[in-house]
């Protein structure tokens, strides 16, 4: 294998790591958004989810 290969794949698993820790975020705060509406929906006169 070449240097520009290797230098590749070491980017791409660099890159995938990234994307896997913002989608890991993104669900984190989804998750705390409909805790919070979950809870503050009674007080407001909002529909209750599910």
């Amino acid at each position: 294998m070449s240097i520009v290969a290797i230098v590749i794949v070491i980017l791409g698993i660099w890159l995938a790591f990234k994307a896997v820790g913002l989608v890991v975020r993104l669900l984190i705060w989804a998750v705390i958004l409909g805790a919070v509406y979950w809870l503050i929906a009674p007080h407001l006169g909002l529909p209750m989810p599910g």
